[in-house]
């Protein structure tokens, strides 16, 4: 399979294109099963994320299918019509890349709330939990909690960059590859799992640990990338 090295700029459009040329020049045909995400990162000499981000951009256009537990498949678009299917903005981010810059940033944000946070500070993201669990407890997904803790926590940094650029970072994941790529991995444990996370970050801003407070934001990050990079066996396996 002819595939060559691509460079680190929106990568995972890099990566969709050279697989989308292939479907369309016929060395893909319909109903056969891609090469496993290692293979293809192998191949092009990118992360398996980059790839996973890649694989998402084309089945939310309509070109391959997830078959979790089986593989990637190529879609028949013969007889479709022009354009159907979501179309991924050329300027979306993808959702992995996307959480570890959040994993810098927000990881300082944090620390420094941590310095600043006051008591309506605090009480905030406490009511930010409090409304995830309770959504969790009724099977929906916690988003709206979720927005609200993290922009409470920039809040209580008092600069407005810092609010507006966890604001963007978070509702970029309002996003087709984002939201896609939650339908498969984001479930009741999952998110069980942030919100023990989330606890951990305000003990940590409460006690007025900077260090602490860092490492929690940090952790829950690295945890979120592993979560959404987890084998497709284990995609709403919960």
């Amino acid at each position: 399979m002819p595939l060559g090295p691509v460079e680190p700029q929106r990568l995972y459009r890099q990566i969709a294109e050279q697989v989308r040329a292939l479907i369309t020049g016929g060395e893909l045909t319909p109903g056969s099963r891609l090469p496993a995400e290692r293979d293809l990162a192998k191949q092009m000499g990118v992360s398996r994320p980059s790839v996973r981000e890649a694989l998402i951009a084309l089945e939310v256009e309509g070109w391959v299918e997830v078959r979790t537990g089986s593989g990637v498949y190529v879609l028949d678009r013969a007889g479709r019509a022009s354009g159907n299917g979501t179309q991924v903005p050329p300027a979306e981010w993808g959702p992995l890349e996307l959480i570890r810059a959040r994993r810098v940033i927000e990881g300082e944000i944090a620390s420094l709330a941590a310095t600043q946070a006051k008591r309506r500070h605090i009480q905030a993201i406490r009511e930010a939990i409090d409304t995830m669990r309770e959504a969790t407890d009724r099977g929906i997904a916690p988003l709206e909690g979720d927005r609200a803790f993290h922009t409470a926590i920039a809040q209580s940094c008092d600069n407005v960059v810092l609010l507006e650029t966890v604001q963007t970072f978070w509702d970029a994941r309002r996003g087709p590859l984002f939201e896609r790529l939650g339908d498969y991995f984001e479930t009741v444990p999952s998110w069980r799992m942030a919100i023990a996370e989330h606890e951990a970050i305000l003990d940590a801003i409460r006690a007025h640990d900077g260090p602490a407070a860092r490492a929690a934001m940090q952790a829950h990050m690295d945890k979120s990338h592993a979560r959404f990079s987890a084998s497709w066996r284990r995609a709403n396996s919960s």
